[in-house]
């Protein structure tokens, strides 16, 4: 059984900065993907971003600049440094861990709120 444990999520005001974190645990294989994505009330879910086992990064248009992920392959673990949080960030942040064989995870969810 795979898990992924989220942490991190919290209430900051415009401008602030928080850090997720993502850890995979139990029995999960050849991890390639592993990022985060987010789901606002009434919106669908959308990619933040991504990086791949070898560094490769893919973010959004709307977090480039301000938000860096970055992850640890031997704890497989994800992170995401978000700066300069807007308002428009708030969301739920889900992690999101994919293997080579294509097999895709999701965490619980943590609450990124950004308000004053």
């Amino acid at each position: 059984q795979v898990q992924l444990v989220e942490s991190g999520g919290a209430s900051v005001q415009p401008g602030g900065s928080l850090r997720l974190s993502c850890a995979a645990s139990g029995s999960i294989r050849s991890v390639y993907v592993m990022g985060w994505y987010r789901q606002a009330p009434g919106k669908r879910r959308e990619l933040v971003a991504l990086i791949t086992s070898g560094g490769i990064t893919n973010y959004s248009d709307s977090v480039k600049g301000r938000f860096t992920a970055s992850r640890d392959n031997a704890k497989n673990t994800v992170y995401l440094q978000m700066n300069s949080l807007k308002p428009e960030d708030t969301a739920v942040y889900y992690c999101h861990v994919a293997t080579l064989l294509g097999v895709a995870y999701w965490g619980q969810g943590t609450q990124v709120t950004v308000s004053s």
